[in-house]
């Protein structure tokens, strides 16, 4: 029997995929997570064997998420489910641990299959995301300039930041003007759409 966690902050959606997950003889939901801290939580006290996990979630992502699930559960399989994946978010969760990547537009027999291919420690990547992965090209952006525009997602001046990245306003400034360049934006706001865009944020 498989043991699997799913997280997703979508009720409707994570009571369907645990019901018709539970109907494969071989596989069993012992937790469900709305947030990424529930997740972590849920893994620790059920050490699932396979973590089927939700790309976008209230806290953080999945991608983040699964880099720590990695970290403290290192035999857990990690598989990434999403509405909207973009190149980069495929190259980052590969990056971060994460052996299978798929759209929820998938049938449920497909997901079951991953499950049981990742559980054995092989790899499942949706075709066409990965197509569009490898015609994408690579971020330009460095990790650090790649964290200051995820801070700037929100709005926030520069000084908050700065006091959230622990760098100095003028750091801060040079690193958000770096990444509007790289991407061809006039602005910080448009550099971040246009990263999300790419999924390097």
């Amino acid at each position: 029997m498989i043991r699997i966690l799913l997280a997703d902050d979508e009720n409707l959606i994570r009571s369907a995929l645990a019901a018709l997950l539970s109907l494969e003889d071989d596989l069993e939901v012992v937790a469900q997570a709305a947030s990424a801290h529930e997740a972590l939580a849920m893994a620790r006290a059920h050490a699932p064997e396979v973590a089927v996990l939700d790309l976008q979630l209230p806290d953080r992502d999945g991608i983040s998420l699964a880099a720590d699930l990695a970290t403290e559960l290192p035999g857990c399989g990690l598989v990434i489910v999403t509405g909207h994946g973009r190149p980069g978010h495929l190259k980052r969760a590969l990056a971060s641990g994460v052996r299978g990547f798929l759209p929820k537009t998938v049938p449920a027999g497909v997901l079951s299959d991953v499950v049981r291919t990742v559980h054995r420690g092989g790899r499942y990547v949706d075709p066409e995301l990965a197509a569009e992965a490898i015609s994408a090209g690579d971020s330009p952006l460095t990790p650090r300039e790649a964290d200051i525009l995820e801070l700037a997602a929100g709005g926030a001046p520069v000084e908050e930041i700065a006091a959230r990245a622990h760098l100095s306003p003028g750091t801060v400034r040079n690193h958000l003007s770096a990444a509007a360049v790289k991407l061809g934006a006039p602005n910080r706001h448009a550099a971040v759409v246009e990263a999300r865009r790419h999924g390097w944020i």
